[in-house]
């Protein structure tokens, strides 16, 4: 047996540790300050530097909510750097409330898209530079001539040859000039889609809050990401591969610190769970924790859903390369109408992210960050080029979903996966599990405790391009 598992033998279980079966699922930040120009006609910039000077977002004059809970806006790499184990607020115990009108978060994290390239030509945030109608954004292709920005014929990414591995990923960015996109990926990596192609997802974004500058974690692939989504950290992983020899981190997952403190929690998967990713927790909270989509549905229609939920769908029906996107989106439209459709809803905050950006092109050079911790990437795999875990992956479609959310809100802070966990560690004032967390916004910008919910009502959003389902039949393949 070889020292690691590829994607597909974990996805598929593997016989491990004399037969337990292993299975796996697929920055501090700071606020920067958009283009002034929008998406729309004016021009602006190819690229945009997301700055380092924390604050520049409007978000009221309240560093608080109603309840205490601390307004994070994330700590600038400049500033001093908090560690692991800094609680949202240092004045009151660990395990407090603070909280209240929020009992459940839910995290719904699909795959392999940038920003630009579901958002680009959306009517709010940080787009693409649109002159009469068209982007101007454009990427040199191997000979040097540019390739623009440009409609995808069809939902289907067949045939496509996005890459977002360790080296494409940092060839793309290539120290800010983000000039790697179609020699590594080719002419699709240019290519978006729009509100015709879809349709849930844009209406999503036109009612609740967008952000527009959330950056996947790392300058890498499915795993590294998904593990700061619930680690804060890699633990030195940048490829779809795990180590035979299980490290944990250091000061454990956000599954830990949720059992440390007797708070419900369940990961619901449609094809493998979360929790493998970091295969000690899995042996530990498989049995309690793990349940399958229906489970979920039948949680959420009887308001039972527990204090966090995080939903992985199947890797093949995630919007990953080379799948048909309209199947993840008809997936999520399901997912996302369960919630709001649920009792529970009153008191619900969901988050629908991804991983990362999928090889796809975004504008935007993504900041640097704290590293997690003194683990380095792993040298065996990085093909000799060099980088760390204090740089930003690039930006991902991320919309905030609740009651609460402020309504025509785009958010300007700078967030990243960890700034889910924060979020979460906020609602319970929870120690950090790394620096990243550490430092990282906590989301409430994007939430308004001090009036009445502006979504107390569920708002009629538009149909997905499939119809709505959370319970899907994959295709075979797509899974890279």
């Amino acid at each position: 047996m070889s020292d690691d598992y590829t994607r597909r033998e974990i996805l598929h279980g593997i016989v491990i540790a004399g037969g337990a079966a292993a299975l796996g699922a697929c920055s501090a930040a700071t606020t920067t300050t958009p283009p002034t120009t929008g998406p729309n006609g004016s021009a602006g910039p190819a690229a945009t530097t997301a700055g380092t000077t924390a604050g520049t977002t409007a978000v009221g004059d309240a560093t608080v909510t109603p309840s205490g809970a601390p307004i994070l806006l994330g700590v600038p790499v400049t500033g001093t750097r908090l560690p692991p184990g800094t609680r949202p607020d240092p004045t009151r115990p660990e395990g407090t409330d603070l909280l209240p009108d929020i009992e459940h978060i839910v995290v719904l994290m699909m795959e392999n898209h940038s920003y630009d390239n579901y958002f680009g030509m959306f009517d709010r945030g940080d787009g693409f530079t649109v002159v009469d109608g068209k982007p101007t954004d454009a990427n040199p292709d191997k000979d040097g001539t540019p390739v623009v920005a440009h409609h995808l014929p069809s939902t289907s990414q067949h045939d496509f040859h996005i890459t977002q591995a360790w080296v494409s990923s940092h060839r793309q960015f290539n120290d800010g000039k983000l000039d790697g996109f179609v020699v590594t990926s080719g002419k699709e990596a240019m290519g978006y889609w729009t509100g015709d192609d879809i349709p849930f997802y844009w209406s999503l974004a036109k009612t609740f809050p967008l952000c527009d500058r959330f950056f996947c974690s790392v300058l890498a692939q499915t795993y590294p990401n998904r593990r700061y989504l619930t680690g804060a950290t890699s633990l030195g992983n940048i490829t779809t591969e795990l180590s035979s020899t299980f490290p944990s981190p250091a000061n454990g997952t956000i599954f830990d610190l949720l059992e440390k403190h007797q708070i419900s929690w369940m990961n619901y998967h449609a094809g493998a769970p979360e929790l493998a990713l970091f295969p000690t927790a899995f042996f530990a909270y498989n049995e309690k924790h793990v349940a399958k989509i229906p489970q979920f549905l039948d949680d959420a229609k009887a308001g039972k859903l527990p204090a966090v939920s995080y939903i992985t769908p199947h890797p093949n029906v995630s919007e990953e390369n080379p799948q048909d996107i309209s199947q993840g989106e008809s997936f999520a439209a399901g997912i996302i109408n369960a919630v709001m459709a649920s009792p529970n809803w009153a008191k619900t905050v969901m988050v629908l992210t991804y991983d990362e950006h999928g090889g796809y092109y975004d504008h935007v050079v993504p900041p640097k960050a704290f590293a997690p911790d003194d683990i380095p990437p792993d040298a065996t795999r990085t093909g000799g080029v060099p980088g760390g875990f204090d740089q930003l992956g690039f930006r991902v479609p991320t919309i905030i979903i609740s009651p609460f959310a402020k309504a025509d809100y785009v958010s300007h802070v700078t967030h990243d996966l960890t700034s889910i966990l924060r979020l979460i560690e906020t609602k319970w004032n929870l120690g950090a599990l790394t620096y990243r967390d550490a430092n990282a916004s906590n989301l409430l910008d994007a939430l308004d405790f001090a009036s009445p919910p502006a979504f107390a009502t569920p708002p009629k959003l538009a149909d997905s391009r499939r119809p709505a389902n959370p319970i899907q039949v994959p295709p075979a393949g797509g899974d890279e």
